[in-house]
This record gives C-alpha cells, structure tokens and sequence, in this order.
C-alpha cells in the first residue's frame, strides 16, 4: 500500500517516541491518537512486523504493537536520531528517594531490653516451680470413656 512519506515519518516518530503503539480493527476511521486513516498506520506497521521490527498482539479487536530491538536500531537510522535517545518504553522509571526506616537518621533509639513490656520480662524469666494463678495442675490426663473398636468390652 502506498502511504505518504510525511505520515509514515509520522507514525515510525510515535512508534519511536512510546515505544508501543495500539490500533483499531477498524480500517475505515481515523486513527485515534494520530490524524491519518487507521488503515495506513495497521499496514505501516504490519510492514515493519514483517521485517522483524515490532511484535504485534491481537486482542479483543485491537492491534498492540511492541518495539524490538532491532525496529529501534531501524527506526532510528530511519528518523536520523542519535543513540542517546531511546523509546519510553526502554528508560528506567526513577525510584524516589525512601525515607530511613529508623526515623531520622541519628536519633537515639532505646535499646530493646529496656522498653515497655509490662509483665513480659516476669514471663520469660518465671522459675520452674512457680505457676500462674488459675493454671491447671499438672495431674490431668485425658483418656478415651467411649467404647469403640478395639477396646475392651465389659
């Protein structure tokens, strides 16, 4: 198909600059994000899938179009752009700066050992003979009063 030499400038720049690009099965209206027929942006595209340049997805009636990196290699020397330049979809989002987790950085901290527990410590270190109030004494022992397969019967 012959597409003009200005719109496919057009759509190789916006494929370059997002890195991806999604198109309409829907050859007979404007492209949504670009002023030019659909049709020429699925078949300028669908070109460059045939060399090996994009990666297309089809999914619920929409072209989804992913930049490789030979298509970047490509539409760079098409668009005569330097190396530093690199599709959105290549850059690495910047982390913002976390805050310290300790709180301000320097600030005294009480060691461990001394903080609020309130009885905590007293549990930990009760002595063996020494029981809680309420706690059941050590001389129960449960046992099965049913009478059930393999036991005596009387």
């Amino acid at each position: 198909m012959i597409i003009s030499k200005e719109n496919r400038k057009t759509i190789y720049a916006s494929l370059f600059k997002e890195g991806v690009m999604v198109a309409p099965k829907n050859f007979h209206i404007q492209h949504p994000e670009l002023e030019m027929p659909n049709l020429e942006v699925v078949k300028a595209l669908q070109s460059l899938t045939s060399r090996g340049y994009v990666h297309t997805q089809f999914s619920w009636q929409w072209y989804f179009y992913t930049l490789t990196d030979e298509g970047v290699e490509y539409l760079r020397e098409f668009l005569h752009l330097p190396a530093e330049i690199v599709p959105a979809t290549h850059k690495r989002p910047a982390r913002p700066a976390r805050a310290p987790v300790g709180g301000r950085e320097g600030a005294y901290r009480a060691p461990r050992g001394d903080r609020e527990g309130g009885d905590r410590s007293e549990y930990r270190r009760r002595d063996a003979g020494d029981k809680k109030d309420g706690a059941p004494s050590g001389e129960y022992r449960p046992r099965f009063a049913g009478v059930g397969r393999g036991a005596p019967r009387q």
